[in-house]
């Protein structure tokens, strides 16, 4: 492989079509269901399936033999479906979505989540990075080697529509799909962060996630403070005794063991080269105000309270009204929403049944306490590299970032790994993606840094040729 040719050829095609294509994706609105109960009716999602699969089809003629399919089950997400014919028996998947997350406060001024604004290197707005760019960037990297004439395997590309909602609909169609899919060899997936953007960063294992929505319930209707303070008691006070059970307050240490698995001693190796190689830049990219700091100094155990501990957010509250029309009234219930991210290799919906019966039990004062379970995604630990692959990303990372690649655990969650990690326990992973520092997935201000985008476009095609090429030579 000329890999001059192929930097060349990538980046024209993101300059030159991708870039453009992303600004028009961020202006849709597409939100994951989750966000968007009436998102069929809003037609947002099909405006986003038919942008992507439009340009798909576009350049479908430079792929002899290769098709698209917008599927759709009845009442579930659509997904595009791509095949691109190749050499020999193995088949390669390249994995992405195209939903997104809801828009989010605190944008800086001339941003917004449905406004794309390019500054320099980066391409403002909500799931350029997270991660509507990977149907792009697998098809830019089999462009690349059919402009080359270098044979791969064949690809099937899977770019779903409800990922930010737990990817509940993907298992059907995987089902649905699995005669055409067939035994995947090797899986790719763009939709992973990255350490910085300075070398390919590989993910090693994915946290997975539960949580729902916590209410609890005093009254039937509010009431004068005043009068009933020290009689009734808060819901509030009543949600903190209950989150108390779960997480200690002082610490934000997951309080259950059931919540624990042990670490493997790879990915302790593997937290602390991490930490070496990023320094500070482990905390730092988070925008903490003045004064603030993280919650220890020792980075590589920041690498693996991330990556490998069970941490728990409150992402949303219900029964508080806005400040401005708080009047004295002891309220009637407080609702919240928790998230918490369990260990890659604990259940999780093991970890949702267990925080489900341990916040509903026994409830203080006899309040009613419901805990309505929404997710119970499991996480995924990579298998051991095979010699070439290994090989083959530490080439690629340094032909296209002229540093050695490197390897981290990543906090987030990716419910298809998990799903094809059980399904082809011999496949080959290669996880990896943009979200670098400050780019801000789920957040005010989410950027796709492209000089990234292109390169692991790059890295793809290299690793998809070479997969192919020592399959031959085996």
């Amino acid at each position: 492989m000329d890999t001059a040719r192929l930097s060349s050829f990538v980046g024209q095609l993101w300059d030159d079509e991708i870039v453009p294509q992303l600004v028009e994706y961020i202006r849709i609105p597409n939100k994951s269901p989750m966000f968007d109960k009436d998102w069929q009716a809003h037609g947002y999602m099909d405006q986003a399936v038919k942008l992507m699969s439009g340009w798909a089809r576009s350049k479908l003629a430079a792929l002899p033999g290769a098709t698209l399919e917008v599927v759709q089950l009845e009442g579930r997400t659509p997904l595009i479906y791509i095949e691109v014919p190749g050499q020999g028996d193995d088949t390669v998947v390249l994995y992405g979505h195209l939903d997104k997350q809801p828009e989010m406060t605190g944008w800086a001024e001339g941003l917004g989540p449905w406004t794309p604004v390019i500054k320099g290197d980066k391409l403002y707005g909500r799931g350029g990075a997270d991660d509507g760019y990977a149907i792009f960037g697998s098809l830019a990297a089999l462009l690349a080697l059919h402009e080359q004439g270098i044979p791969h395997a064949r690809c099937v590309v899977l770019i779903e529509a409800c990922e930010e909602s737990g990817s509940y609909d993907l298992p059907f169609y995987v089902d649905h799909l699995a005669a055409r899919i067939g035994n995947p060899s090797l899986v790719v997936c763009l939709d992973s962060g990255c350490g910085n953007y300075d070398q390919l960063w590989l993910t090693t294992s994915l946290r997975g996630m539960t949580g729902g929505e916590l209410t609890v319930e005093v009254l039937d209707e509010g009431v004068h403070s005043g009068d009933a303070s020290g009689v009734v008691p808060s819901s509030f006070r009543i949600l903190r005794q209950l989150l108390e059970r779960l997480e200690d307050a002082n610490t934000g240490r997951i309080k259950p063991q059931e919540l624990y698995v042990e670490i493997p001693a790879e990915r302790v190796e593997q937290a602390k080269k991490s930490a070496e190689v990023l320094g500070t830049a482990v905390y730092d990219k988070f925008p903490f105000v003045e004064g603030m700091r993280p919650v220890t100094d020792d980075l590589a155990e920041l690498v693996l309270n991330r990556t490998w501990r069970p941490q728990l957010a409150v992402t949303g509250a219900d029964g508080l009204p806005p400040l401005e029309s708080a009047g004295n009234v002891l309220r009637p219930k407080t609702s919240v929403k928790l998230s918490l991210r369990v260990p890659p290799t604990l259940s999780g919906a093991r970890a949702g049944q267990f925080v489900k019966e341990l916040l509903e039990k026994d409830p203080p004062y006899g309040a009613k306490v419901r805990f309505k379970l929404e997710k119970d995604g499991s996480g995924w630990n990579a298998p051991q590299l095979s010699p070439w692959l290994a090989q083959t990303v530490a080439e690629a990372s340094e032909h296209h970032f002229g540093a050695p690649a490197a390897y981290m655990g990543e906090g987030g969650s990716i419910p298809f790994m998990g799903m094809l990690g059980e399904k082809f326990p011999q496949a080959q992973f290669l996880i990896t993606g943009v979200l670098g520092p400050h780019s801000n997935a789920h957040g005010p201000n989410e950027f796709l840094h492209i000089p990234t985008g292109k390169k692991v476009s790059m890295v793809v095609a290299e690793v998809v040729a070479k997969h192919y090429a020592q399959g031959a030579e085996g």
